[in-house]
């Protein structure tokens, strides 16, 4: 089995198990900080994927780590299903999965734009706004500044993007006065 097929099982049922408890919200942060611990911390990661480690000494050093971060009983179990499954080491994918189904269930959109310089707040609602007409989903908007702009936005919307940057416009009116 590959390896997204693997992070996309495990984050549909956690998404199915958060949805029947009315914890989809409370998982995603704490699978996102248990993503985030793993990536940070090289040794700990190692020790994890090591085989030479037993199991059960494994899932007690991840037990101790899920209760010192607080995380709860639910995110604790599935952890530990992770670890005796050996799937620590797909967590981050499973994590982004688990957002993209969660976001789905809700009716969310992430939603990323760049400029060339940073957006006034006031923008970046109308921008939102925007978008969420276009979508007719609630938009979560996420701003990136790119200096090489020369002016303009490109938006990033549920995979598709929209290039209004002036660099990009240019090309366009080169490519339509080189074909004639």
């Amino acid at each position: 089995m590959s390896t997204s097929a693997i992070a996309r099982r495990y984050a549909q049922a956690l998404v199915d198990l958060a949805t029947e408890n009315k914890m989809v919200e409370q998982y995603s942060t704490e699978l996102g900080e248990v993503s985030e611990l793993l990536a940070r911390e090289n040794e700990l990661r190692t020790l994890m994927e090591s085989p030479t480690l037993q199991v059960d000494k494994k899932v007690a050093i991840m037990a101790d780590i899920a209760e010192k971060m607080g995380l709860s009983v639910g995110m604790k179990n599935f952890v530990g299903l992770l670890t005796v499954k050996d799937r620590l080491k797909y967590v981050s994918q499973i994590y982004a999965n688990y957002t993209a189904f969660a976001d789905e269930i809700s009716g969310v959109v992430r939603a990323c734009v760049t400029s060339a310089v940073r957006l006034t707040k006031a923008q970046a609602d109308s921008v939102k706004e925007g978008l969420e007409k276009q979508t007719g989903k609630k938009i979560d908007l996420q701003t990136k500044v790119d200096a090489k702009l020369l002016g303009g936005m490109k938006a990033e919307v549920g995979g598709k993007v929209f290039d209004g940057s002036i660099k990009t416009q240019l090309q366009r009116i080169e490519d339509t006065l080189k074909k004639g």
